[in-house]
């Protein structure tokens, strides 16, 4: 049986990840920090970052669970309106992975594919936590 590891580990782990792969300094990457935005990441980027945290955790995170679990099960005509913009219950979702969303700020404001944008280290700290069961 694989050992479980702790949410500590994780978050070293993820941190690592995210620093080896966008070439960046220690300080730079800081739980806040959004990946796309404030790091610099691109799709290819991403790709990397969740290899390199497969490698070093186990926990295997392809692209498309990222939409996944952002989305959280909800239907795409759900999640957004027919202009892309994403609906009070697709906030209400995004509120529940990334807690730091303003959601009043963003409020029939917020396209769709812009919504990566607002996924933080912290984030994706939480997600892979989740997926390896992580202990506190």
């Amino acid at each position: 049986m694989a050992e479980t590891k702790s949410r500590e580990d994780i978050d070293g782990a993820v941190r690592e990840a995210v620093i080896e792969a966008l070439a960046l300094d220690d300080d730079e990457v800081t739980p806040e920090a959004t990946l796309m935005e404030d790091l610099g990441a691109e799709s290819i980027d991403l790709l990397d970052i969740l290899f390199r945290i497969e490698r070093s955790t186990g926990v295997k995170i392809q692209a498309s669970d990222l939409g996944e679990h952002i989305q959280g099960g909800i239907p795409d005509d759900e999640f957004s309106d027919e202009n892309e913009i994403i609906t009070d219950k697709g906030l209400d979702q995004l509120k529940k992975v990334m807690p730091q969303i303003d959601e009043d700020e963003l409020r029939g404001s917020l396209d769709a594919n812009e919504v990566i944008n607002h996924f933080t280290v912290a984030n994706l700290s939480q997600m892979v936590a989740e997926r390896a069961g992580a202990s506190s």
